[in-house]
């Protein structure tokens, strides 16, 4: 009989922690569970109808401080860093989020390592698929490799940028590093209060993932099944082809499910930013499901015909409510403060202003619905719904022979690689297949950095300098 793994969870109080700890609870024949989490009233109330289950553990405390995670971590066999600070939370304290999701990960990494089992225990690290930016057609499609490159102003996908970094080069022998998109759960109908809502571009899009999959998909993992050739490797998580969605697909489908009319007449078209976020159909999400089979098979519709019978009874109010009552609701939500476009132009907030909308021009140059909706109905022109299969030779040039074996790349590659960058590797000599080891590298500004050919090769970073001054503009 296989002994127990030991499984500690950071997050789990969150939309995909608590989905992950809900489908480990299954399978506490197998698992035993630990998390950290914050103490407090709402943690608490979250946590109360799992204290008695066997198998289960909560150490109370705080992923910046590296003792509580010590003691998390302590004996793990996996763990599972899904915890940090998310959107909106994010976007309202920048400093604050870059502070924890960075101290966060290299609390984890430092505390697996100066553990008792720091050559056996799985990493698994949750970034996002804000980390590459803005993606819109005709670059929509990505995968793991392609620059990072994230929107201007977003500290929160710098910090997921800096703290993957901070894992994959940290020396730990077994990690992954798994890119989280847009999550379809139950709460997202509630969350349509926040301005942030319209910071998305219409003609964006977004490859979705539903909790019930990310939960799985983070189980499934820790399974024996998983292969070796899993691990110390970036992947882009995704519920498959028929989740492939723009975002005017997506309000759609969101509306219609909460029981509100359809975008044209819930919105003012001009109300959404035209570019500055960040979204992109993933070519690669294939392979992790591949290695670690994860997807329920339910189709994006079926899911969104099975979140309407979910909704509260008072939802079922919505279609009572005219149109104009619930454009006047919606028009508030989009200017009720310092993050909503119509805010920005009441106080000329010309930095935001340009950063979304390129000038105050372009923002009154934006067409009417009537004008609109003709191509957005067939949006990407060529791409329908049910044809949104991934192009067979990548999008963007990665700029090394990707051919080649893994464990036969050399210092020529890494020079090629830093060439294609515009900068130069300054390492004169690598390992043959050590992608471990730092490199030295200069940037064509001239910044020097030090990095893994596993992080600049397979992960897209580059430049911690330029990126920062990038994302960092006021």
């Amino acid at each position: 009989m296989l002994m127990k793994k030991r499984v500690c969870i950071t997050g789990a109080t969150g939309t995909m922690g608590m989905a992950t700890l809900r489908e480990f609870l299954d399978r506490t024949d197998r698992f035993d569970i630990v998390i950290l989490a914050r103490p407090g009233k709402k943690n608490e109330r979250k946590l109360a109808p799992f204290l008695a289950r066997k198998g289960f553990e909560v150490v109370w405390g705080d992923l910046t401080n590296l003792d509580d995670v010590k003691r998390a971590v302590k004996g793990a066999d996996f763990v599972l860093h899904i915890g940090g600070m998310v959107s909106p939370a994010a976007d309202y304290f920048p400093e604050k989020t870059l502070k924890v999701n960075v101290l966060a990960a290299e609390n984890v990494a430092r505390a697996v390592l100066e553990g008792d089992n720091a050559d056996n225990c799985g990493v698994v690290y949750i970034g996002s698929v804000a980390q590459s930016g803005d993606r819109r057609p005709p670059l929509h499609w990505g995968r793991t490799g392609d620059p990072l490159a994230a929107s201007e102003g977003d500290a929160y996908a710098l910090s997921k940028i800096r703290a993957e970094l901070a894992i994959v080069d940290s020396g730990l022998k077994k990690w992954a590093c798994l890119r989280q998109t847009g999550i379809l759960y139950p709460g997202l109908l509630f969350k349509g209060s926040d301005p942030i809502t319209f910071h998305v571009p219409l003609r964006g899009v977004l490859e979705w993932a539903t909790d019930e999959d990310s939960g799985r998909l983070m189980a499934n993992i820790c399974e024996e099944s998983t292969p070796a050739e899993f691990w110390n490797g970036f992947y882009n998580i995704g519920s498959g082809k028929s989740y492939r969605l723009t975002n005017y697909e997506f309000e759609k489908l969101l509306l219609k499910a909460l029981g509100c009319p359809p975008p044209h007449k819930s919105f003012r078209a001009e109300w959404f930013a035209t570019q500055n976020f960040h979204g992109q159909w993933w070519q690669d999400s294939d392979r992790l499901e591949e290695l670690v089979p994860f997807r329920s098979g339910e189709s994006c519709d079926d899911y969104f015909r099975r979140l309407a019978r979910m909704v509260p009874w008072y939802f079922k109010l919505a279609p009572l409510a005219p149109a104009p009552l619930v454009r006047m609701g919606m028009k508030w939500v989009a200017g009720r403060n310092a993050l909503g476009p119509l805010h920005w132009r009441k106080h000329n907030n010309q930095h935001r202003i340009h950063i979304h909308f390129g000038s105050l021009q372009e923002w009154d140059a934006i067409p009417s619905w009537a004008d609109q909706l003709p191509e957005l109905e067939q949006y990407p022109a060529n791409e329908p719904r049910d044809r949104r299969n991934p192009p067979s030779e990548p999008v963007l040039d990665h700029g090394f022979d990707e051919s080649k074996p893994r464990n036969e790349l050399n210092i020529t590659d890494m020079q090629a690689k830093a060439a294609h960058e515009g900068g130069k590797c300054l390492s004169t000599e690598m390992t043959p297949g050590n992608l471990a080891d730092k490199l030295r590298w200069q940037c064509s500004c001239g910044h020097e950095f030090n990095a893994s050919p596993l992080a600049v090769l397979f992960g897209g970073h580059w430049c911690p300098t330029c990126l920062t001054a990038r994302i960092l503009t006021k």
